[in-house]
């Protein structure tokens, strides 16, 4: 394509590359667009979906209710903690008082029937019931926080039975959609594929070759972005038989592409060299030669003692020739000598390349 082009040869492929690229882009966000919006496509599933609403709801009423008595308890527990603490050193802080004040009185009297020994015995007496009393409402306390904590692993218990019970039918569903949107996902991509693959095949050649590339781009994409994470998988028996059946085909293809190439170099080194000439492009030869490879059968250029041969010592193909007018060695498909920029005539060795010169 664009074969008369020369100097802005490779600006006009980049521009085309880029044409591809940007029309491809646009019809991947398309195509996105348009699978995005289809009707339970990409709905998504929860256990929670197959869980009894009745009963999942009373349970978390039921598991809200114990939180927040959970939560009250524990407030509670703690002032309830505070208030020992306070009533225990207390009554510490009195009986070291006590304990104090007996070792240094002297009476005559029986301490016991000392009215000062009965009063602050009394005093200690009523500290030790606020600490006990403390004491108790502790007790209680933790009585109810572990029945609290009991009934909320009940809850749990029987909320966990409920998720093992909906997991069989959640992943019956889960499957199902999965083969609903892979079906829906691989029609519409089967059949860009397929034209992507006939276009490629058939439409290399045209003018209009970026845009159909830019769709085969697009098909490729839609291919292995837009379908192939929706494969089911099978335990992966799937994946592997789709990439066997795909690497056999993609095999069974490079084969028989090979098989016409080579048949097609055989039934073109049976021609005559001027029929060979003609048909290898004037661009194509050129950069062939540069490279040390014939244009004619692809092989590389033997080395002589003057340097490349002027002849392909495989297919016979001219390679190089004298100028006409001086005399100098010039690749036989240039249509101007390099030394003196005389044309080559008809007659000469290489006029073959002219022919197939745009001029």
């Amino acid at each position: 394509m664009f074969g008369f082009l020369r100097v802005p040869e490779r600006l006009f492929a980049m521009a085309m590359w880029v044409v591809s690229i940007v029309f491809a882009s646009f019809l991947i966000g398309l195509g996105g667009k348009i699978v995005g919006e289809l009707p339970g496509v990409d709905r998504s599933l929860s256990i929670r979906d197959f869980i009894d609403p009745v009963t999942s709801a009373r349970l978390q009423l039921r598991r809200d209710s114990l939180v927040s008595q959970s939560s009250r308890l524990q407030d509670e527990h703690a002032r309830a903690q505070q208030t020992l603490i306070g009533s225990r050193n207390a009554w510490t802080a009195q009986r070291e008082q006590f304990d104090a004040w007996i070792a240094t009185r002297t009476a005559t009297t029986d301490p016991t029937q000392d009215p000062d020994v009965l009063s602050r015995t009394r005093v200690l007496d009523s500290l030790k019931g606020v600490e006990r009393s403390a004491e108790s409402v502790v007790e209680r306390l933790d009585a109810d926080l572990l029945a609290v904590s009991q009934a909320r692993s009940e809850v749990r218990e029987q909320e966990a039975a409920l998720e093992t019970a909906a997991r069989a039918p959640f992943e019956r569903a889960a499957f199902t959609q999965e083969l609903r949107t892979f079906g829906i996902r691989l029609a519409l991509t089967l059949p860009l594929l397929l034209l992507a693959g006939w276009l490629v095949a058939r439409k290399r050649r045209s003018e209009y070759w970026p845009l159909w590339r830019g769709f085969a781009l697009f098909a490729l994409f839609a291919f292995f972005v837009e379908l192939v994470p929706y494969l089911p998988s099978y335990g992966g028996y799937v994946r592997y038989g789709v990439g066997i059946v795909a690497s056999a085909v993609a095999g069974v293809y490079i084969i028989r592409a090979m098989r016409r190439y080579l048949e097609r170099r055989q039934r073109e080194e049976q021609k005559s060299e001027a029929e060979r000439r003609r048909s290898v492009p004037y661009d194509a030869a050129i950069k062939r030669i540069d490279g040390g490879v014939c244009p004619g059968c692809e092989r590389g250029i033997a080395k002589g003692p003057n340097g490349p041969a002027n002849f392909c010592v495989h297919c016979g193909l001219c390679l190089f020739d004298t100028c006409t007018s001086c005399t100098t060695k010039k690749n036989a498909f240039h249509p101007y000598c390099p030394q003196c920029g005389v044309p080559v005539t008809p007659d000469a060795t290489a006029s073959g390349a002219t022919s197939s010169v745009p001029r």
